[in-house]
């Protein structure tokens, strides 16, 4: 799993900051997360391969997570894709897409498919042969879903040098790496544990986008890999993030601390911050293993 940061500011696009996008690699599939203003020009300028997106995750229908959506899908009406498409989001994208498309007399030459999904509960929404994509509930002042996506288990590693020495034909690789042990021609076992070595064990990323601090959060994302964020205000301007159900800095990392999370990333700044030393200072005084999702920086999940 490969994570791309498109954009981290909130409210508006100061101090050179966009709004919210990233963008999660598996293997060769790509996902994009919300899409706020500006999402296509980040697209470019990071050189991200956006003609391989099949599915769209939208956290809720706010501007800055989602006014860059139809402008990607009208430059796909341009290079005439063919491509179905899917999107998943709480209620409310499809009307938003569909009245654009009619106002402005757009058809789109390639299928959208909308899934609208429950906010308010914890369950897949998504599954293929590489990843399951699960809500998570968020606390905001519309609808807001977070997303986690786990990859499956892979199949064992099975070691070149035992299918020489036991001569092992191709059709019996297959339930060798699901865990089968090998029946040599004269009747003996030769054991599974023998013959393979541990796959890569499954990595897991959450996107956890406007939200005040939850419990529900805390419970969805235990033990992930990397947990993405909000923090758009610090404590020195608490009551204003209780008002407006956001986080600060340090809500953020005590979510992480107590989901007992690998990595966290912060993001999604409020526009009165100049940079985002003072929201590092705090988290990581809570949870040391916190950086900031900075505007074109991969990270490997």
């Amino acid at each position: 799993m490969f994570l791309t940061v498109l954009g981290n500011g909130a409210g508006g696009p100061f101090h050179g900051r966009h709004y919210t996008a990233q963008v999660l690699q598996v293997d060769n599939q790509y996902f994009l997360i919300d899409c706020g203003e500006g999402t296509q020009m980040q697209i470019f300028n990071y050189r991200v391969k956006a003609d391989r997106f099949k599915h769209i995750f939208i956290s809720h229908l706010h501007g800055d997570h989602v006014f860059g959506l139809i402008g990607l899908l009208t430059s796909w009406c341009l290079k005439r894709r063919t491509e179905k498409l899917h999107i998943y989001s709480p209620p409310g994208v499809y009307e938003l897409v569909t009245t654009t498309a009619r106002v402005c007399g757009i058809t789109f030459p390639y299928p959208i498919e909308f899934i609208e999904v429950d906010a308010s509960v914890h369950q897949k929404v998504f599954e293929n042969n590489k990843v399951e994509v699960w809500t998570i509930p968020l606390n905001h002042r519309a609808p807001t879903s977070g997303w986690l996506f786990r990859e499956k288990q892979l199949p064992l590693n099975i070691l070149k040098a035992k299918i020489e020495e036991y001569d092992i034909h191709y059709r019996y690789i297959p339930g060798i790496k699901a865990g089968d042990d090998f029946v040599l021609p004269n009747g003996d076992i030769v054991p599974n544990a023998e013959l393979t070595s541990p796959a890569v064990a499954p990595r897991s990323y959450a996107f956890c986008s406007d939200t005040a601090p939850s419990d529900a959060v805390v419970e969805a994302v235990k033990g992930v890999d990397l947990l993405y964020h909000e923090a758009t205000f610090t404590e020195e301007h608490l009551e204003e993030a209780v008002i407006s159900c956001h986080s600060t800095a340090a809500q953020a990392a005590g979510i992480a601390r107590s989901a007992g999370v690998k990595h966290l990333l912060i993001g999604h700044l409020s526009g009165r911050y100049g940079d985002e030393m003072q929201h590092l200072t705090e988290a990581r005084a809570v949870f040391e293993h916190t950086d900031f999702a900075g505007e074109g920086q991969a990270w490997e999940v």
